[in-house]
């Protein structure tokens, strides 16, 4: 118990010192609750660089390019379940919909310090948990012949408020998704995931491809994350962010969801099935924090290659 306090001591450590180093040389800025941050110029043109890298490592698929808000309306987020695997992380949007007298009720509520937001109502729009989740019932209906590859982008909400700088409550993806038949769902997955770890190693990164789970909550949570795991649905690319005090951060992913958005959206394969779909994801975020880990919090000291393939200046 001693050892794993110990441990446990020395990783909030070293959390708290990569954040205070990266709000220091300015590559942050703290935004006022814990895992919310302003970005800098510098860290955008990073972030920029990442999402040319993917697009062009990609580029051969012939992606369609789509980009949504990061809300999305409350139906849908009903339909993908993500209520009911993960309610901890889910971010809902409320509004006041009242009358005036209502309305003074909250303005003295909150004079008087007191709670003012029970007069507020759910809006019909939720924050995106997954930058992917506002694609699916645009898809409804049925497929071109060998289906489709979906390149997007945009900020998704977990309320997930972390110390470690490397766990954001607002932060973008850019997914990959493929939407077709079983068999070309699983290639996809797998071919893919092998060239997402080829780029993350060539931009000099520690990286390696690991079998994981969902943060799934609850008991049938428990059994769904087993189950994840011993079929290998999600694969996560880590990063020795902390070294050994941990097992790695993952800074990128890669899915395969059988058909679960297809049956619920009613997305059909030109064949008439069910279609089955995958995704890679990259946390655009913890991809330029484990750049800067790894290669310093100086771009003067990045390695010239690593520059080059995100066409950035020192």
């Amino acid at each position: 118990m001693t050892d794993t306090l110990t441990q446990t001591s020395a990783l909030d450590s070293a959390r708290d010192a990569f954040r205070a180093e990266i709000l220091d040389t300015k590559w942050l800025v703290a935004a006022g609750e814990p895992g919310l941050y302003a970005r800098s110029g510098r860290f955008e043109d990073a972030v920029e660089g990442v999402a040319r890298f993917v697009q062009t490592r990609f580029a051969d698929l012939d992606a369609a390019r789509l980009r949504f808000a990061p809300v999305f309306p409350r139906a849908e987020f009903e339909q993908t379940d993500y209520i009911v695997s993960f309610p901890h992380l889910t971010g809902a949007i409320n509004g006041f919909q009242g009358t005036e007298a209502e309305h003074k009720q909250l303005v003295n509520a909150r004079a008087n310090g007191e709670q003012w937001d029970s007069w507020l109502s759910p809006a019909e729009t939720m924050l995106v948990p997954a930058v992917c989740h506002p694609l699916y019932e645009r898809l409804r209906g049925t497929l071109p012949e060998g289906g489709q590859v979906f390149d997007l982008e945009g900020f998704c909400f977990r309320h997930e408020p972390s110390r470690d700088p490397m766990r954001l409550q607002a932060f973008r993806q850019h997914e990959l998704v493929f939407v077709g038949a079983d068999e070309d769902a699983r290639t996809f997955r797998n071919d893919m995931a092998a060239r997402q770890l080829e780029g993350l190693l060539e931009l000099g990164l520690d990286a390696k491809t690991v079998a994981a789970n969902d943060p799934f909550f609850g008991r049938t949570g428990r059994f769904l994350a087993r189950n994840q795991l011993a079929d290998e649905a999600k694969l996560e690319i880590v990063v020795p962010i902390y070294g050994d005090l941990d097992e790695g951060t993952a800074i990128a992913s890669a899915n395969r969801h059988g058909d679960h958005f297809g049956a619920t959206f009613g997305i059909e394969t030109a064949e008439g099935d069910a279609a089955h779909s995958a995704c890679l994801g990259w946390g655009l975020e913890r991809v330029v924090l484990a750049l800067v880990r790894t290669h310093g919090t100086d771009l003067k000291t990045w390695p010239t290659e690593v520059l080059d393939l995100l066409a950035l200046d020192r």
